[in-house]
């Protein structure tokens, strides 16, 4: 009976089976956060803006974004560990009630961000060093023209008394001190897989904040007009409600 799959492994090996779909799931849902938070133009737009007022060469701009994206998935990487630690702690005592804690916590955050949603807040940060920038109702709703070309024409990133090394700084420190907020969920209700799930979620991380960002950045940079994101910018809380409800959801069902 052990060839035919019905032998006394079984049971083991459904479980495996099951974590490791239960993985993907994750993900799979942390990429299309990463990917989608970093297609919006706080997270491309401005590296863009700030090579063609200073005659930075492509390269040059594409290796600046690549750092900053890489200085943002690091910081909210250090905070996934925070997560992941506690989490870890939670499970080892109340191991028989954590798929109801996380998916729990999974509900509650996608019920915040549809109402976040539903104010109208959206999520929009990423202060430019040297201007005025405030998150408010029209944060990214511009239809012709985004809100950081007004925010860079005073800012300190563009000025010709600024020096390169300066505006470097000033677009690493702008993206890596605003956290990807919509990705620490994910760690959350990677928990349950420990080591190899913090891994894999920071991985995933990295792979969906970068290509997002760089994809983006070299198409500009390359003369295509810029895309009509102001859409997706202005529901991004509603898209991330939806995917936490659903991962939350699963987390409950499948891991019970």
């Amino acid at each position: 009976m052990e060839g035919s799959g019905f032998g006394v492994n079984s049971p083991r090996s459904f479980l495996q089976l099951m974590n490791a779909n239960m993985l993907a799931t994750v993900a799979a849902t942390g990429f299309t956060v990463a990917f989608f938070h970093a297609a919006i133009p706080t997270h491309w737009l401005p590296f863009v803006l700030v090579a063609r007022a200073r005659n930075w060469t492509k390269a040059r701009a594409m290796g600046i974004a690549a750092l900053a994206g890489m200085g943002h998935v690091l910081l909210t990487s250090l905070l996934g560990l925070v997560i992941a630690l506690l989490g870890t702690a939670l499970v080892d005592s109340v191991a028989w009630i954590f798929p109801w804690i996380a998916g729990g916590s999974l509900l509650v955050i996608g019920l915040f961000y549809f109402w976040r949603q539903w104010r109208g807040d959206g999520i929009c940060h990423h202060a430019v060093p040297g201007g005025h920038h405030h998150a408010d109702e029209h944060c990214g709703h511009e239809e012709d023209r985004s809100h950081w070309d007004t925010e860079l024409k005073d800012s300190t990133l563009v000025s010709p008394k600024t020096g390169d090394w300066s505006a470097v700084s000033g677009l690493f420190l702008m993206l890596t001190l605003s956290p990807c907020e919509g990705f620490l969920p994910i760690y959350l209700s990677g928990v349950q897989f420990g080591w190899t799930g913090f891994l894999v979620l920071s991985g995933i991380l990295a792979a969906g904040t970068l290509l997002g960002m760089l994809l983006f950045t070299w198409l500009t940079l390359h003369g295509l007009q810029r895309f009509k994101l102001q859409s997706f910018e202005r529901n991004e809380a509603g898209l991330l409600g939806a995917m936490f409800t659903l991962l939350g959801l699963l987390v409950i069902i499948l891991e019970r």
